[in-house]
């Protein structure tokens, strides 16, 4: 089964809170694996909530002023145990 990853992008002052926000929400979302909230100290101020799904991902609502992109899983590797 192909899995299913979404990535929601905010900048600014209010961004991290703004994304704190979704990142909650996404919790009571159907087939929602996982969820993250990333920062880069490469790129101050730029934030990212990365969602892992087992479904097609279900229509989100994203805040103002977040930007978002959808993929499905083509290939994946795991580390040899």
């Amino acid at each position: 089964m192909a899995s299913h990853v979404h990535y929601a992008e905010a900048r600014g002052d209010s961004a991290l809170a703004t994304l704190r926000e979704f990142l909650d929400a996404l919790g009571t979302q159907p087939g929602l694996l996982s969820a993250e909230l990333l920062s880069s100290p490469d790129q101050p101020g730029l934030y990212l909530v990365m969602s892992r799904w087992d479904t097609p991902i279900p229509p989100l609502t994203l805040p103002d002023g977040v930007r978002a992109w959808a993929f499905e899983t083509l290939e994946e590797r795991h580390p040899a145990r």
